[in-house]
């Protein structure tokens, strides 16, 4: 399978004790690297183009990210800031899932992890927030859509937070699916069931110190029935591991096996209905064991 990275995405650096930290990406490309030598196929990320941001998010946003600088630290909000090195780090870590797309859409292989960041799942059209600053899987979805001319893409997102900008961007959009299951109470506070947009939204919450046999039925299920039922030809995950019981971003209690049979589920689901197809799309997990071997786990399962 395709991995897609870059080394800029090493240089974002939010600041001195951010969670969410270059050792983050580092610990994952060892893992992976020292888990599969030589069954993975290592492609470097391009940056994104102007047009492939501007299809989700406003001009406005995009210049503040892209806007050189100097200042060792720029404050977007409590929890997100920009270093001289995060304009190009934003830039691949979008550009990664484009190139992913286009990559299993035409044949090259049908599933690609992009291990990229900063994550993506909380920025909207309009503000970047939550670590986010580009929704690097949102760009993704829709330019699968416009140029592939896809009628049907399903975004699944296990992160422990709710995907907040990535279910604003599409929903009003019936063609693009969102389902997620994420912790109660938490950040950003979204993400209700009554949540339906167009008929496209799925969201439960998951009470804190829920484990692995709680997550799993409720997979098993509402949602990936639900996902069967849409039909996704090309199916996109954000795939981010701080459910995981040592994560202290949270309080769910998942360990490294419910993220690996979940990723079973999903890639029997896309060689029903979409030829196998998959990218996913590293998003959040602040303990760095934990976000190493779930990384390792899900890779596995997508091979």
């Amino acid at each position: 399978m395709l991995v897609f990275t870059h080394p800029a995405c090493l240089q974002h650096d939010p600041g001195r004790g951010h969670p969410e930290c270059p050792a983050r990406l580092q610990g994952v490309l060892d893992a992976l690297k020292a888990a599969y030598p030589d069954q993975l196929d290592w492609r470097e990320a391009p940056p994104a183009k102007l047009g492939e941001l501007a299809r989700v998010h406003d001009s406005e946003l995009i210049d503040l990210v892209l806007t050189p600088q100097t200042e060792p630290l720029r404050l977007i909000d409590m929890d997100t800031m920009t270093s001289p090195g995060s304009a190009s780090a934003a830039l691949h870590a979008a550009g990664a899932g484009v190139a992913a797309v286009d990559a299993v859409m035409l044949g090259s292989d049908p599933v690609a992890f992009c291990a990229v960041r900063p994550p993506g799942h909380h920025a909207s059209a309009s503000t970047a927030m939550g670590f986010c600053l580009f929704n690097n899987i949102a760009i993704a979805a829709a330019y699968a859509r416009d140029r592939y001319g896809l009628e049907r893409i399903a975004i699944v997102d296990f992160d422990v937070h709710h995907g907040n900008g990535t279910q604003d961007i599409f929903i009003a959009d019936p063609g693009v699916a969102y389902y997620s299951t994420h912790q109660a109470g938490l950040f950003p506070n979204s993400g209700l069931r009554r949540d339906r947009g167009a008929g496209n939204l799925m969201n439960i919450l998951l009470p804190p110190g829920s484990g692995g046999f709680r997550f799993r039925n409720t997979w098993a299920d509402e949602m990936l029935p639900a996902i069967d039922d849409f039909r996704p030809q090309l199916l996109l995950i954000s795939a981010g591991f701080d459910a995981h019981m040592r994560d202290p971003q949270a309080d769910l209690m998942l360990e490294t096996e419910d993220f690996a049979w979940i990723t079973t589920e999903l890639r029997g689901l896309a060689r029903r209905h979409g030829a196998g197809r998959i990218v996913s799309m590293l998003e959040g997990g602040y303990d760095l064991q934990a976000l190493a071997e779930c990384s390792v786990a899900h890779v596995g399962q997508l091979r």
